[in-house]
């Protein structure tokens, strides 16, 4: 691991914990997307602070690049300590997939950490998730969908704060969500977040 990104994992533990518990599922070196809830700037840290180092030299956040490319230490931080995919947020009148480096890394053979809903929310409860999962998910169905819940993590460093406030903060993997064949787009996100959901 270098050095930025044990200093990361460190910080991170010390600030929320980000405790790894594994429910219907094992860490394995199988190709995963781990998709979750997102309540602060803290999830992708604490998702990849809790999988093991042999892990997470092959999985890479997917991070809004309007905000941790936002400045020079931010950069740092996703591209150098968390190895993390920077992608641009759809906008009105912009062009391009945004899933392309997704898509990219995907083919690599290495893991994603995703947040379906596509912007942080203020409950504990994730919102409605975008067609991103589903899309990946139809191009690349060898790779296992793994539903996380990120406990806590909404009261630690609510939408709007700067420093954390003290609080253990868990996260939990689920099992493998199983795919139907032929399940309609809004169907298989409903069961996505259902799968986060029966984690809290």
């Amino acid at each position: 691991m270098r050095p930025s990104s044990a200093l990361l994992v460190g910080i991170v533990r010390l600030l929320v914990g980000a405790y790894p518990r594994w429910i219907g599922t094992e860490p394995t070196a199988a190709q995963r997307i781990y998709f979750a809830n997102h309540s602060s700037h803290v999830d992708t840290l604490a998702i990849w602070s809790a999988l093991p180092p042999e892990l997470r030299r092959h999985t890479h956040p997917v991070a809004a690049k309007d905000y941790w490319g936002g400045s020079a230490l931010r950069r740092y931080i996703a591209l150098k300590g968390l190895h993390a995919v920077l992608i641009e947020r759809v906008r009105d009148g912009r062009s391009g997939d945004p899933l392309e480096p997704l898509r990219q890394v995907l083919a690599d053979g290495e893991s994603l950490i995703i947040f379906p809903e596509g912007t942080r929310g203020t409950e504990a409860l994730p919102g409605p998730f975008k067609a991103g999962l589903y899309h990946l998910a139809a191009r690349f169905p060898d790779v296992e969908l793994v539903p996380v819940y990120l406990e806590n993590l909404y009261r630690a460093m609510p939408k709007g704060s700067v420093i954390p406030v003290p609080f253990t903060c868990t996260v939990r993997f689920g099992a493998p969500l199983l795919r139907q064949v032929d399940e309609p787009k809004d169907a298989f996100l409903s069961r996505a977040r259902e799968a986060v959901v029966a984690l809290a």
